[in-house]
Formats: C-alpha cells, sequence, structure tokens
C-alpha cells in the first residue's frame, strides 16, 4: 500500500538520525519540489441538527508544488501550494456539496545531518484555507464557508538521485489543521467543521 510504505519509510529515517554524519545542504541552497499527494481528510463537525449528525468528506489525489530556501546547512523556510475538492456528506450518506480547498502553508524547518544518503527533516508552521467554488444541494440552498487560519506539522527525507545531488527523491507527510464555520441560505443547518487533512506524498525535486 502506498501509503504504508511512505510512512514505514519514513519512521526509519527519523530513527535513525543519531547515527548522523553530514550537513545536508549549504546556506542559500534552494529546493523545488513536486510531489504527487493523497489528502485524507480527519472530519470533525458539530452539526445544529445535533450530535446523530456529521459532516464527512472525501479523499483526493492532488500534485503539489513547494519551494524551500536554507538560511544555514540546517534551517529552512518552505512555502507549499496545492489545492484540493472535497465532496461532503451529512451522516456519511447524504450529499450536501462540495468545496475547493486552497490552502497555502509556510513551515519553518530543522534538516538533521544526512544518514548515509537519506536527508530527514521536520517543520512546523501556519496554513490560511481558503474555501472556493462552493455548491450546495438544492434544497439547503448556497453553501458558505468561512476561511480560517491554521496550524501545520511536517516530516520527510530527500535521497540524491545523482552523484553531485541536484536531482533528489523526495517523501513527505503533513498534517494540516483546517476548521471552518458552514451554513446554507435556504437551510437552518449550520455547523463547525475541522477538516485537518493529512497529506502524505512523494515526488522529486531539483537543487539550485
Amino acid at each position: 500500500m502506498r501509503i504504508a510504505s511512505l510512512a514505514r519509510g519514513l519512521g526509519a529515517a527519523l530513527l535513525l538520525t543519531t547515527a548522523a554524519s553530514a550537513a545536508p545542504y549549504d546556506a542559500g541552497t534552494v529546493l523545488l519540489r513536486l510531489r504527487a499527494v493523497e489528502v485524507l481528510p480527519d472530519f470533525g463537525s458539530n452539526v445544529s441538527l445535533g450530535s446523530a449528525y456529521h459532516v464527512t468528506g472525501s479523499d483526493m489525489l492532488i500534485p503539489e508544488i513547494d519551494a524551500t530556501y536554507f538560511f544555514d546547512p540546517h534551517w529552512s523556510v518552505e512555502v507549499i501550494a496545492g489545492t484540493t475538492k472535497h465532496s461532503l456528506y451529512l451522516n456519511k450518506s447524504v450529499y450536501i456539496g462540495s468545496t475547493w480547498i486552497l490552502p497555502p502553508t509556510v513551515t519553518l524547518q530543522y534538516h538533521f545531518d544526512a544518514i548515509g544518503p537519506i536527508q530527514p527533516y521536520v517543520g512546523a508552521g501556519i496554513n490560511y484555507s481558503l474555501f472556493y467554488d462552493k455548491r450546495g444541494i438544492a434544497s439547503l440552498g448556497k453553501l458558505k464557508l468561512t476561511d480560517q487560519w491554521g496550524g501545520a506539522l511536517q516530516a520527510g527525507f530527500d535521497v540524491p538521485l545523482t552523484e553531485d545531488g541536484k536531482y533528489f527523491f523526495n517523501a513527505d507527510v503533513k498534517k494540516i489543521f483546517v476548521s471552518t464555520h458552514a451554513s446554507f441560505t435556504a437551510s437552518a443547518v449550520t455547523a463547525k467543521v475541522d477538516v485537518n487533512p493529512w497529506l502524505i506524498g512523494a515526488g522529486f525535486g531539483v537543487r539550485f
């Protein structure tokens, strides 16, 4: 399974950081990455109809692009961009609408010393989640969702594919904390919805 394989590889890399031997990148290095990312929402909700009703949504596979700049061999800042569409369901079965989410995210990262060819890192930061192209079913009216600030946690590793390290493989796991208040123009249904997706990805990058 793709997710399990990535998780096992990431865990092994992070557990071995005490065996580090070399700093990963020079100050001023820029990395560009393109990943395929599986977005797994971890929905939680509090709906006005009562505790028996919950808002859930769909998983999605998306492309994601990021850029990383190194202040010194260990510390960097990363800017991440990707957008997802989610279908929304009430009580896991009744379709009530859909929305696209754009959560531009910035993380401050610490890169551990390299473990052989593996260059692991962890990060934490913030995101601002924008909800757009919101669609509700006709009986409920227009879907309204509020944009919100949230947090982000991250861990991953790079593995050089060329001798000079210019091209590399990357695996990355992020937890994005996204909340919104949902309502409809033709219904009394309202909800506080926590999306809080896991983003599990792999891809390739280039170093400048």
